[in-house]
């Protein structure tokens, strides 16, 4: 009966794998069976290719104008295997951003399908309807949507957009209980060769982790002392963040 309550205890605070039921010295096939099919969606977010119609109609409510871009990688298994593709974008994909002919100077929001494209086709677009009234002193657009892509790949966009910063929405590495966990990376003065040391990040972001309002609040915060201070980074510390939520 301790046991049972505990576990239950547990498991309002966290869905992570602890208390588990046992048989014996083994575990319970309920949790074998649970765990592998929380495996098997795991893999499916990995593969999954990105529904970009579907994307495109969620955030065209914005009113930011969207481009579509893709990596050098030529498909999701190339992708997979060759992560330095995925950081770079496809020789079409510079041409029609060179072609726009934009200097945006402001905040390029960039959402890239990352290692789970279900991720941002469900969380995307509600974190960003969340989060652009707070954006105060921010011109904000445009909008990319990136298939294929790695985080680093928002730094070529950046630089080729003529951005002050960049905010990269990227699907995360799926995990047993979390396979549409959600990422957003901020980078001021993007451009190739940017270090992951000089970005800031704001990870889990779905409904079971980081709520859209939280995770709006904190993505603000860090956006206004990236205005303030001009550098994101290890040297732009949480903890001289306005609390916005």
């Amino acid at each position: 009966m301790s046991e049972a309550l505990d576990r239950g205890r547990l498991h309002d605070y966290t869905n992570a794998r602890v208390g588990l039921r046992r048989a014996g010295t083994s575990l319970a096939t309920a949790e074998l069976l649970d765990m592998a099919s929380c495996l098997a969606e795991a893999r499916d977010a990995v593969h999954a290719e990105l529904s970009l119609v579907s994307l495109r109609a969620q955030l065209a409510e914005l009113g930011l104008e969207i481009f579509s871009v893709s990596s050098a990688a030529g498909g999701r298994g190339e992708y997979l295997r060759r992560p330095d593709l995925g950081r770079r974008l496809a020789v079409g994909s510079r041409e029609l951003l060179e072609d726009a002919g934009i200097a945006a100077g402001g905040l390029v929001v960039v959402v890239a399908d990352g290692l789970s494209a279900i991720a941002v086709e469900r969380h995307a677009g509600p974190v960003l309807g969340a989060l652009l009234p707070l954006l105060e002193g921010w011109a904000v657009g445009p909008m990319v949507i990136a298939e294929q892509a790695r985080v680093a790949i928002g730094d070529e966009i950046g630089e080729m957009l003529g951005a002050a910063a960049t905010l990269l929405l990227i699907g995360e590495r799926p995990g047993l209980s979390s396979p549409d966990s959600m990422g957003a990376y901020i980078t001021w003065a993007p451009r190739v060769g940017r270090s992951d040391a000089e970005r800031n990040c704001v990870s889990n972001i779905r409904p079971e982790g980081l709520g859209y309002l939280v995770a709006a609040g904190k993505i603000a915060g860090y956006l206004a002392q990236v205005r303030r201070f001009q550098l994101t980074g290890v040297a732009l510390k949480e903890e001289t963040l306005q609390d916005r939520n």
